[in-house]
């Protein structure tokens, strides 16, 4: 295709190039496209991400975002020619208009996200590709897929805000061997460092992923929003700041959400006893 636009012939559907969605009951399957080369990341593919994650934020037809590779790989980090050869021949600007708009889609956009996001890793993630699995809220791996830092096997140390990144789910020990060693590891691996939340056999991994991704299109979506938002900048805080920010978060909720979910969780709960907030959710209009 020679656009960013797919039009189905009812509503125009984002991407097209190195990026493809697909809508279904609610999730938005959106692949990194780019197979012939693992997926790994160029700047035209980050000018592509952030048009659609722009558009997918506002689209009705989204409520949840699976991200994933097409083909083998989940993502084999920075396309080493489309990215560095290409910001190294640029002007200053240019290259730093380039990791800008990288920066914002692998990070800034999907750790702050409207809508929830999940990452399924169906077969490659390696060096730059950990920062936007990091950055979904959920991650759902192949457990046989293969991940890797493999940087200090040719002399850089991970690109990006990788680092940082790991930093944020795995322990010391786990992130500086891998980070030090450049060895592979797989999915089984990555849930028990903490890296993904679940690995399953590849023949289960669309259904599980499916699976979470209707759990959570059940939920209140204010609700589910402010309480992602309430945890990501409170692990910033210390305790004092995280008390007084988490109140007026939980009053902002209430205020905000036009569902009015407090107000009938409490009556079926304590009023009909229609509800028990441990075995599902309340009843939604």
């Amino acid at each position: 295709m020679n656009s960013t636009v797919k039009n189905t012939g009812e509503k125009a559907v984002p991407g097209g190039n190195d990026v493809l969605v697909e809508f279904e009951d609610g999730i938005a399957w959106v692949y990194l496209n780019r197979p012939e080369k693992r997926n790994a990341m160029s700047v035209d593919l980050a000018r592509e991400m952030n048009v659609v994650l722009d558009a997918l934020e506002i689209d009705d037809r989204c409520g949840v975002i699976v991200l994933t590779g097409a083909g083998e790989a989940f993502s084999a980090g920075m396309d080493l020619q489309g990215f560095f050869r290409t910001t190294d021949a640029i002007t200053d600007v240019e290259r730093h208009r380039a990791y800008r708009e990288t920066r914002a889609w692998q990070w800034r956009t999907l750790m702050h996200y409207a809508k929830p996001t999940i990452a399924m890793v169906n077969g490659w993630c390696f060096g730059g590709a950990f920062t936007p699995l990091i950055c979904c809220d959920l991650a759902i791996a192949d457990k046989d897929a293969v991940f890797g830092l493999s940087e200090i096997n040719w002399g850089i140390i991970p690109g990006g805000v990788v680092s940082k990144a790991i930093s944020t789910l795995m322990g010391d020990r786990e992130a500086l061997y891998y980070v030090m060693t450049g060895e592979k590891f797989d999915g089984t691996r990555a849930a028990e460092v903490g890296l993904v939340n679940q690995a399953v056999p590849a023949e289960e991994l669309k259904d599980r992923t499916r699976e979470l991704a209707k759990n959570l299109l059940e939920k209140n979506p204010t609700v589910l929003r402010q309480a992602r938002m309430a945890y990501k900048y409170a692990r910033e805080m210390n305790w004092e700041q995280a008390a007084e920010y988490l109140t007026a978060k939980g009053d902002q909720t209430t205020f905000v959400d036009t569902e009015k979910g407090r107000d009938k969780g409490l009556t079926q709960f304590l009023d009909e006893k229609t509800f028990k907030p441990g075995l599902g959710n309340y009843e939604r209009d």
